[in-house]
């Protein structure tokens, strides 16, 4: 694991999770498809299908369900540090900020995070990736799911 990050290197690749699970259950999916056309149609098959189906989904929503769980606790970490690091001025505004915006400060560093939170509500930067490339003193997480 590096220990330095930027936008250019900061997403997490799980080598069991992205190189084996996801091709696997991939390739059981198309193989249990490519099975059922060659063989005609036969009920064994179209529960290989369905299973094999449910596979994928259960991989996606697990993935899908852990990172909001991480966007949760994120926007609760970001909004207390906030409320510690923004001037008087911006305090009033926490609420403003949404999910994607907190998400994306959340690699910036202390002494950027007022100026960059500043900047966000005021050009109105929704997405995080947008967010993200602003940032100049990254401050790195390696604790993601």
């Amino acid at each position: 694991m590096a220990d330095q990050q930027s936008f250019a290197h900061h997403t997490k690749w799980v080598a069991g999770f992205h190189g084996f699970v996801l091709p696997a259950l991939t390739l059981n999916f198309i193989w249990s498809i490519y099975q059922f056309i060659h063989r005609g149609f036969q009920v064994d098959g179209f529960i290989n299908i369905l299973t094999a189906a449910a596979l994928v989904l259960l991989m996606f929503y697990a993935r899908i369900f852990a990172l909001t769980v991480q966007d949760r606790v994120i926007r609760l970490e970001e909004r207390l540090r906030l409320e510690k690091l923004l001037p008087d001025d911006l305090k009033p505004r926490l609420s403003e900020f949404t999910r994607e915006q907190l998400v994306g400060l959340r690699f910036a560093s202390d002494g950027e995070l007022p100026t960059l939170a500043r900047k966000v509500l005021t050009d109105k930067i929704e997405d995080r990736k947008g967010v993200k490339q602003l940032i100049q003193n990254w401050r790195a997480d390696h604790l993601r799911a």
